[in-house]
């Protein structure tokens, strides 16, 4: 007998959401160092560190391994690689590698979303088409 998509329990990756978790909690902290007293764009620190807010945002959710969160968040991230490649590249010494830093935490945090969220998509997906009569795939 086979199983239907509704009968097939989701394996969500937990340590794929711990990872996430703790490298958004990474970047929060990078985002505040980086901006106030590391290598802020003005001495004394900018108004750039601000930019930790949207991840702190997400911070509630993701530890609670809630999916829209991880969606939206995973995202959101991209704009932080995109920051991190681009100070990378374009600045010198320790702000360019912090600007490193950030885009591999990125980089970190998209794939372990990714991870978390993928078997919950694919249960869903095979539970539309369940819904819509087709025919489950050959075992």
């Amino acid at each position: 007998m086979a199983a239907t998509a509704t009968s097939v329990p989701v394996h969500p990756k937990a340590a794929a959401a711990l990872v996430a978790a703790f490298t958004l909690v990474a970047m929060i902290a990078l985002a505040v160092a980086w901006e106030w007293w590391l290598a802020p764009l003005r001495p004394g620190g900018s108004l750039l560190v601000l930019k930790a807010l949207p991840l702190l945002s997400a911070l509630p959710g993701v530890w609670r391994r809630r999916l829209y969160t991880m969606q939206w968040a995973s995202m959101l991230i991209l704009l932080y690689f995109a920051e991190g490649v681009v100070r990378g590249w374009s600045e010198h010494g320790l702000s360019a590698r912090l600007g490193w830093l950030q885009a591999a935490l990125a980089v970190i945090f998209f794939t372990c979303t990714l991870a978390y969220v993928g078997p919950f998509k694919r249960a869903a997906k095979r539970a539309a088409k369940h819904a819509a009569g087709e025919p489950p795939p050959p075992a």
